[in-house]
């Protein structure tokens, strides 16, 4: 391995860990602004959201000369599985559980999800579980154990499910589409579906104008929390692997904390601090595991240099363009 490979690993390593930590910090934030959408229509309001994700983050792909990308039916039945699971079942479980058990306790099973893909991930080090169950209490502590009915289990299991599926069912795509693109085509595809969903839900209520508050609070759903959180988490997924990068799911329940006192929310409680301390303990104890393995070098699914020649991606071959194009581009 020469001296170029050597240096690109930890460099390109470090940029997934730092992207992976802001994705799931931002999506934690979007507690601060739940208060203020509450009154708009579920479903449409969503689909508003990813409707404007999705043009921004187009946008962003013409901006930076991407082309279109042609798929293979395999890949265009992910993408639409990814679509469907990871982006609108996971908001109509989210919601309906959150209407039979509460936050807390969706909260608490989402709080799973390093533990889950600490598992998937081929065969993870008895260490980088153990973080995970670390990671997995300290976000269950921070949460709240909740309380709900079985209905409301079944609909968190649900979301647990579907939290999973937006990982790993975005890595196979990843190499040839890169993360801008795998972001902006599962929103652009979620923005129907939910317009169905709010049909049945709502029919034409679905859709109202939005007051003030509520026009800025959905512009941060779309443009932070999809758009930006989006494309760190698929870029991170590449250059770390879902196990280590699953360990920074931990984080949503911090981001929340801070974001509360901040916008003067509330004063996190003694558990809140503790469990935050014990996601940040789980991480580096992961991290500590994980910087040894192979699985640990990663190459990027977005940029614009192709990865130094010999790095590997648990996703990406090391020919594949950090672009997330194939070696050979179909127009």
């Amino acid at each position: 391995m020469n001296a170029d490979v050597i240096t690109a690993v930890p460099a390109t390593r470090g940029r997934g860990l730092g992207q992976a930590a802001g994705a799931m910090f931002l999506v934690g934030t979007l507690a601060g602004v739940s208060g203020v959408i509450q009154d708009y229509p579920v479903y449409g309001g969503q689909a508003l959201r990813y409707l404007l994700a999705a043009a921004v983050l187009l946008a962003v792909t013409r901006a930076m000369g991407l082309r279109a990308v042609r798929l293979t039916l395999r890949e265009g039945a992910l993408l639409v599985a990814l679509s469907l699971f990871g982006l609108v079942i996971f908001n109509v479980c989210v919601i309906e559980a959150t209407r039979h058990g509460g936050p807390a306790l969706v909260g608490t099973v989402l709080g799973t999800v390093p533990l889950a893909l600490a598992l998937l991930d081929g065969r993870p080090s008895p260490r980088v579980v153990g973080a995970a169950t670390v990671v997995v209490a300290g976000a269950t502590l921070a949460t709240g154990l909740g309380s709900g009915d079985l209905s409301g289990l079944m609909w968190s299991l649900g979301a647990l499910f579907c939290e999973i599926c937006f990982s790993l069912l975005a890595i196979p795509l990843l190499p040839k589409l890169g993360a801008v693109r795998v972001s902006a085509y599962s929103a652009a595809l979620a923005v129907p579906l939910l317009a169905v969903a709010g049909l049945l839900a709502d029919g034409g209520a679905m859709l109202r104008t939005p007051t003030l508050p509520e026009a800025l609070g959905l512009g941060y759903q779309s443009l932070i929390v999809t758009a930006v959180a989006f494309f760190l988490w698929y870029d991170a997924l590449p250059r770390l692997g879902p196990g280590t990068a699953g360990l920074f799911a931990g984080l949503i329940p911090v981001g929340a904390i801070v974001t509360g006192v901040v916008l003067g929310l509330g004063t996190p409680s003694v558990p809140d601090l503790l469990g935050a301390a014990l996601v940040i303990a789980g991480i580096v104890i992961g991290l500590s595991a994980a910087g040894s393995s192979p699985s640990a070098e990663g190459s990027p699914a977005a940029g614009g240099r192709p990865p130094a020649a010999g790095a590997t991606s648990p996703a990406a071959p090391a020919n594949s363009p950090a672009t997330g194009e194939s070696a050979r581009q179909s127009p």
